[in-house]
């Protein structure tokens, strides 16, 4: 994953001075995330976390859904050291060690065990369009047949950005870097339909936000 500029309006991580982030996007989606995991995810199984960030989402699911074996990654070392910081803080059992993956890299879903669950918070509006098609083609490869894939994150909505603050926030992603900006909700779905899932319907999320969801058949 190339490491591109974030505009002042993306969400930072905040460093805890231990190499714990703390990320202020956590504090207004995290349940509402969890809600819709709640509602979607396996009973037991796998679990792989994509571009994991601080870890803060990892350790709310993990405490959640104790039956489910989580797999977080990241592609930044300071964000693995996060994830392990957190972890140190708040063991779990449920959780494996923080895992080195580019999510945008081809080929690293024939790496892993097949997944119950791949999930994503946050990521493809900060990626271009290719990186976006690669990540998706990779989490459906993926998932075990039965598997859930989710993505959380804002997109346009019918050809459109749905308010002011996605209209700003896009063009800010764009003015730091051209190859980035929202993706299309319908153009994510049809990319997951064409790596052989079944998507769900669009869950609405605080702040005109998304999650999108879709199944492994099987």
């Amino acid at each position: 994953m190339s490491l591109r500029p974030k505009p002042a309006s993306a969400s930072q991580a905040h460093p805890q001075g231990d190499g714990r982030l703390h990320s202020p996007s956590f504090a207004r989606n995290g349940e509402p995330i969890a809600a819709v995991v709640a509602e979607l995810a396996p009973a037991r199984g796998r679990a792989l976390e994509l571009a994991s960030g601080s870890g803060e989402h990892v350790l709310l699911l993990s405490e959640r859904h104790p039956d489910l074996i989580w797999q977080p990654s990241d592609a930044a070392p300071e964000r693995i050291a996060s994830v392990a910081a957190w972890l140190r803080l708040h063991p779990r059992e449920n959780v494996l060690p923080p895992l080195p993956l580019d999510a945008t890299a081809p080929g690293w879903a024939a790496g892993l065990p097949r997944q119950d669950l791949v999930m994503v918070v946050n990521l493809l509006h900060l990626i271009s369009t290719p990186e976006a098609q690669t990540c998706l083609a990779e989490m459906a490869a993926a998932l075990a047949p039965g598997g859930v894939a989710l993505i959380y994150g804002p997109f346009r909505q019918g050809g459109r950005l749905v308010s002011e603050g996605d209209r700003r926030f896009d063009a800010s992603l764009r003015a730091a870097d051209p190859e980035t900006g929202y993706k299309d909700a319908e153009w994510v779905n049809e990319r997951l339909a064409t790596a052989g899932l079944v998507p769900d319907e669009p869950r609405r999320m605080p702040a005109d936000n998304l999650i999108l969801a879709a199944r492994r058949p099987g």
